[in-house]
């Protein structure tokens, strides 16, 4: 099973909507939405980042 449930995911900042990350993750393991403090070049800052859909 050479990465069966892994899908792609998408990160969005929540004060501006920009969409900056792309992260994979296990569909089986982390079935909720992610949430990170990630750093947005838009803002200059770091900002909750949100999987987006």
């Amino acid at each position: 099973m050479a990465g069966g449930n892994r899908i792609k995911v998408i990160m969005a900042c929540q004060e501006c909507k920009d969409r900056n990350y792309n992260y994979t993750k296990n569909k089986r393991s982390h079935p909720d939405r992610m949430e990170l403090n990630k750093f947005c070049p838009k803002c200059n800052s770091h900002t909750l980042h949100k999987e987006s859909r």
